[in-house]
């Protein structure tokens, strides 16, 4: 952890916005990533079928909001120091200390970093577990997440209907009804709904495509 240094000046300018809806949620057997597909540009749509899910090791994954370059080169960075862990160890890194990474490098450049982060992972020690990081670079230990311009509209939802240790089925139907909700009122989210669900079992991912969610709303 100590002496990370990474010179932030190189990195491109965010010209590319991850105008977006970005969740995790903690279920009885693990956690479950989600997000939409929507990159803009401003008001003009770079991408519409954007993976905002990057893996950063093997049974931890991040969700990424804000800058596309920065939160791109900002989960690189992690990726590489969680190899180095495992190969220094001898072990798999814990969601914990994934998730202090981004904060430390989040915190660090904050001035120069648009970064909104949701780290989420399964390991033995803790099960699932669900770390925000928001643009400024402190870190929150929660039982669910949420983040990006989208989750605005989906607050007093989020709150009403989750429940902790949810089956899977009940997971994935909550958070896709969530997602579809800020698609639904956020201009810049939309596209598919992509999901990777982390258990002791390994990774599974899920795609939901519009009519597979418009109807859930």
């Amino acid at each position: 952890m100590n002496g990370i240094s990474v010179d932030i000046n190189h990195l491109k300018k965010g010209e590319v916005n991850l105008g977006t809806s970005i969740m995790a949620v903690t279920f009885a057997d693990g956690v479950i990533l989600g997000a939409d597909s929507r990159t803009t540009t401003g008001s003009y749509i770079a991408n519409r079928v954007t993976d905002k899910l990057t893996q950063v090791n093997e049974n931890i994954w991040c969700c990424r909001s804000g800058s596309a370059a920065d939160t791109q080169a900002v989960a690189d960075i992690v990726k590489y120091h969680l190899e180095m862990y495992t190969a220094q160890q001898g072990e798999q890194p814990t969601t914990k200390i994934a998730a202090s990474l981004f904060q430390e490098l989040c915190y660090n450049n904050k001035d120069a970093l648009t970064a909104g982060i949701i780290c989420a992972g399964y390991d033995k020690r803790s099960g699932g577990s669900v770390y925000s990081i928001p643009i400024g670079g402190s870190i929150h230990k929660q039982e669910y997440a949420i983040a990006g311009s989208g989750s605005t509209y989906i607050y007093g939802y989020c709150n009403k209907n989750f429940r902790p240790n949810m089956s899977k089925d009940e997971t994935i139907d909550f958070m896709k009804k969530s997602l579809a909700q800020a698609i639904k009122w956020d201009g810049s989210s939309g596209g598919v709904i992509r999901m990777v669900i982390l258990t002791k079992s390994g990774m599974e991912r899920l795609v939901f495509y519009p009519h597979n969610y418009v109807d859930s709303e």
